[in-house]
Parts: C-alpha cells; structure tokens; sequence
C-alpha cells in the first residue's frame, strides 16, 4: 500500500468517527501492517495536508481526531446561536484546583479555595466526565482522590496534562478559567449550580500575586493564590484503594464513587 492510499484511508477513519481514535485503533485499518511509528508520521502529514483548511487534525487524550479551527467558532456558532450553559467560577476553579493537584480530596480543595465546597459542585463535574474519583487516602475516614479523566484532556483540546499552562500571573489564572469556560457542551445540561450555598458561590477569590499553596495548619488563602510561580502539576502520592478495581483493561468493572463516610 502506498503513503497516499494509507493517508487517505486514515482521513476517512477520522473524519467519519465521533470519538478521537487512539493509534492502537488505527492500526486495525492495516490489518498491522503499518507500525505504530509509521501511523503516526502519516498522521503528522495529514495535519500538514489539513494545515490551510478550516478543519485541524489534533491528537488528543484519547486518540487523534478532527475538529474546527479556533477562529471559525464565531461562524459556526450562527448554525446553534443557543448559548451553552455557563459553569459558576466556584466549579472552575475547584476544577482547576484538581487539574493541578491532583489527586487532591475535598479538605485539600476546600482549605486551597478558603471554603466551604457544596457537594453539587463535584457531583457536576463528575456528571461532565471531567473528575473522577481514582482510590482513596489512608487518613482518618479515608477521603475519596479526585482526578481528571481523559474526556477532560479532550474537552480542552489536550494531549496530556502536562500540556496544562503554567500559572504564574494573574491573566494567565485568569485565562484558564475562561478556557475551561469555552470547554463546556453546548448539549450539556445544566444542574442546578445556582442553588449553591451563598457563602460558597458568591466567593470570587481575587486574582492578585499567585503564591504557593498554604500549610494545613495556616489559615486558607484564597484560589488567586493556588501555585507557585513556574508550578505546573504537583505530585501527591496516591494510595490504591483495595476496594476499587483498576480500569486499564477493556474488561475491568466500573470504579466505584467513594465516598466519604
């Protein structure tokens, strides 16, 4: 089979798919013939062949998909002028808090955030498939770990989370906010966030100098102040919960929620 055909058959995979495909997947197409390597430089060519076209070709957390271009999004949305529901800035950053943090329990967000986080906040991003719940900490009523999940890397458009961007400023805690903003689905309903406790939705924490994260014994500080500076991603030991089931394999049971006793 020769480069055109190959690239051709893996464009009409792509285009025709409603999910990003891993290369494991579009293997399959060649009866593995082709390799993992030669996939992805034929993939690498097709984003060069789509490069002047109002469609991209992205590789993402689950696979490689297309998808519009940034700034045909004011266009296409004349086709759907409905606005997506917004997500209140308390969800954000409780998401932005685990996205860097992670895994982090609900004590961790709530003394990062400087209060109280109600439970309609994380039952909402669980709902969204953007956090989940991955094992348990060895501590006094063994907290649930949450962590982002692969539809999140998807959502924004990125392959790992390493591609995260680093906070450092203001604008740019500013800015991420905004993006998992225009990461929401416009088909996405919409749980009743608006009926949050006063205290906890109506805390807007000030986007001043972004400081390291506060010692659990010092007072809260508030979500402006989440990272030190040229932080990305923290490490934070993970301690396997016994009780929930690994989901690498295709065959594996569904995790359960955990909860906190």
């Amino acid at each position: 089979m020769n480069t055109a055909d190959a690239k051709r058959i893996l464009e009409t995979a792509l285009i025709c798919s409603t999910q990003p495909l891993p290369v494991r997947e579009l293997r399959v197409l060649f009866e593995d013939e082709l390799g993992a390597d030669t996939i992805k430089s034929l993939l690498i060519e097709l984003q060069e062949d789509w490069a002047q076209r109002g469609l991209e070709l992205v590789s993402v957390g689950s696979g490689w998909r297309f998808q519009s271009r940034p700034e045909m999004r004011d266009h296409l949305d004349r086709l759907h002028p409905e606005k997506p529901p917004r997500y209140t800035r308390a969800a954000l950053e409780t998401l932005a808090i685990i996205a860097y943090r992670q895994p982090v329990t609900r004590g961790d967000m709530e003394d990062i955030r400087g209060v109280t986080i109600n439970s309609l906040i994380l039952k909402q991003l669980e709902d969204r498939n953007w956090v989940e719940v991955i094992g348990h900490r060895e501590t006094v009523g063994r907290p649930a770990l949450f962590a982002t999940t692969r539809q999140f890397l998807d959502d924004l458009g990125l392959a790992s989370l390493d591609q995260l961007p680093v906070i450092d400023s203001p604008a740019q805690h500013n800015a991420l906010i905004d993006a998992l903003t225009d990461a929401s689905d416009p088909e996405q309903a919409a749980l009743p966030i608006d009926a949050l406790d006063e205290e906890d939705d109506a805390v807007v924490p000030p986007a001043d100098a972004i400081g390291a994260p506060p010692d659990p014994a010092s007072p809260a500080v508030p979500a402006g102040d989440l990272f030190a500076e040229g932080e990305t991603l923290a490490e934070s030991p993970v301690v396997p919960d016994p009780d929930v089931a690994a989901t690498d394999g295709p065959d594996a049971p569904p995790v359960p929620s955990g909860k906190n006793p």
